[in-house]
């Protein structure tokens, strides 16, 4: 089965217990051992994790599989090109830096983020929402 990455914004809301987010889609993917994450997406959530002292939450958080960034450069100037071609306005190098990863390693992405729709229709991957 295919592993899922977590984005920042879906992992936020988890945390806070949002309504948006589906709990049972994350249950099931961690009792079948299948989230995965990144470093930048950790980069993005410990900070706020050490400033709340959730530091069994970090711990926990860095015992999910870390699939590692390989960042094409070129590629991202590329990908970016296409999104301002096709109106996709807005979308940071961070957040093209996950779609590489997510399309560089099979992976399925859940986000909340209403950008990565957009870039769906455009680039080649698979997304939770």
């Amino acid at each position: 089965m295919t592993n899922i990455l977590l984005d920042s914004s879906v992992w936020i809301d988890y945390f806070k217990g949002a309504k948006n987010v589906n709990d049972t889609f994350i249950t099931d993917c961690i009792d079948n051992n299948l989230l995965c994450t990144n470093d930048l997406i950790l980069a993005e959530l410990i900070p706020f994790l050490i400033h709340k002292k959730e530091l069994k939450v970090i711990d926990i958080l860095r015992t999910i599989k870390n699939i590692p960034l390989n960042i094409e450069w070129d590629n991202l100037i590329r990908m970016q090109a296409s999104n301002l071609h096709n109106g996709i306005n807005g979308v940071g190098i961070s957040d093209l830096i996950i779609v590489q990863n997510v399309i560089n390693n099979d992976l399925k992405l859940y986000s909340l983020d209403k950008h990565f729709i957009l870039m769906k229709k455009h680039f080649k991957y698979d997304l939770v929402y």
